[in-house]
């Protein structure tokens, strides 16, 4: 698909550059045989007003005719006007084209005729310099559109791969995205399936029964949650994130949304710090920016060794900083940034803990939605993760 893609911006661009082309050398064409034409006018108008011979770059002759028949011809050409049978066969020429000026092809002459009752005169002007001048622009301009296509083909090949490159980059998202979430859903399926057969057995205890409902129940939640995680970031992605903006104390936002990780943070051996700054005033969505907490220190709590977790928010100019750092393996440089990409662990074995690997990725699109920026520090004590937000 990609390649077909490729291939018809290619194709589309080399045929406007074509169209172009074409339309400007014929342009340049038709204004240069109109300029030859012109001047090859004039000289002839020129010639047959004037008694006198004309100074002119273009070899000439004029033909006169009296009454009696007799013909006068004079002028500087290369002809051989001495030839009265070739005079009077342009006269002729001229005589059956029955108009008062044209062109006689087969000699390269441009004429015009000036005729009474008393006496005719034709004047001629030999225009063979005028069409070397045309051919020579014909293959001038072949040359140069060949060569000109030739360069537009390697940009706009070039140009076909930086332009096709976003649309890539969707496509194999979209792949590898529809792929992880097959993936993810493939095992709490099976579970329900398992437990939901084992539970029709006639002989089942009470307790096995309701184990295996539970077991059911439990993998029920967690796809419930992958899904609606997934159009989370769906709407995020179609501009269609519903997010209403307010005026909130942020200190007291992140104050609130830290109180229900306490015990939760606690059974799992860790200590929760905050360091929050009391009035930050902000505008941005109440439930989102709330979600972007829960999803940090949910993270923090998953992955951490036992220690301390630390939450500071702090203004620093224009903009207001929150930080949550935890104890545990550093997460390598490599990482850091790939963390934040849909289903992606940095644990190879992809042990289910309960994640999705999907929160870091809602998050970084909350955040961005209120024009702030996400990312994340390592060092030997653990990692650190950092939301900047404007004010």
């Amino acid at each position: 698909m990609i390649g077909k893609l490729r291939k018809k911006f290619v194709l589309v661009t080399m045929s406007i550059v074509t169209g172009m082309l074409l339309i400007i050398f014929t342009l340049i064409y038709a204004f240069t045989a109109w300029n030859l034409n012109t001047q090859a006018d004039n000289l002839l108008e020129t010639l047959l007003s004037s008694p006198q011979p004309v100074k002119t770059a273009l070899p000439y002759f004029t033909v006169s005719k009296n009454p009696r028949g007799n013909l006068f011809v004079e002028g500087a050409t290369d002809f051989d006007i001495e030839n009265e049978a070739l005079v009077q066969a342009l006269l002729d020429a001229v005589s059956s084209k029955n108009r008062y000026s044209g062109e006689i092809r087969e000699y390269n002459l441009r004429y015009r005729v000036r005729a009474n009752h008393l006496d005719l005169k034709v004047a001629f002007v030999d225009i063979s310099s005028h069409q070397s001048t045309l051919w020579g622009l014909v293959q001038i301009s072949i040359l140069v559109g060949l060569l000109g296509l030739l360069a537009f083909g390697v940009i706009s090949i070039k140009l076909a791969k930086w332009a096709v490159a976003p649309v890539e980059d969707a496509w194999q998202k979209q792949k590898s995205f529809i792929s992880d979430a097959s993936h993810e859903l493939k095992t709490p399926l099976a579970v329900i399936m398992s437990n939901a057969e084992l539970l029709q057995s006639e002989e089942l205890a009470p307790s096995d029964r309701t184990r295996y409902s539970g077991n059911i129940l439990t993998m029920s939640k967690q796809m419930r949650h992958l899904v609606e995680g997934m159009l989370e970031l769906a709407r995020a992605d179609n501009g269609k994130i519903q997010t209403f903006f307010q005026p909130l104390n942020l200190g007291n936002l992140i104050s609130q949304a830290v109180l229900p990780f306490e015990p939760v943070l606690y059974e799992r051996q860790l200590i929760l710090e905050a360091e929050i700054a009391p009035d930050i005033p902000f505008s941005g969505s109440e439930s989102h920016l709330r979600q972007v907490v829960d999803i940090l220190l949910e993270n923090a709590a998953k992955y951490s060794a036992p220690g301390i977790v630390k939450l500071t928010l702090s203004r620093q100019n224009r903009y207001a900083l929150l930080s949550v750092s935890n104890p545990g393996t550093p997460i390598p440089a490599e990482d850091r940034e790939r963390i934040f990409e849909r289903f992606y662990r940095v644990d190879s074995a992809r042990e289910r803990n309960g994640s999705f690997g999907l929160g870091l990725s809602i998050a970084r699109a909350i955040v961005a939605d209120h024009g702030g920026k996400i990312w994340v520090d390592s060092n030997e004590s653990g990692n650190c993760f950092f939301v900047q937000l404007p004010l």
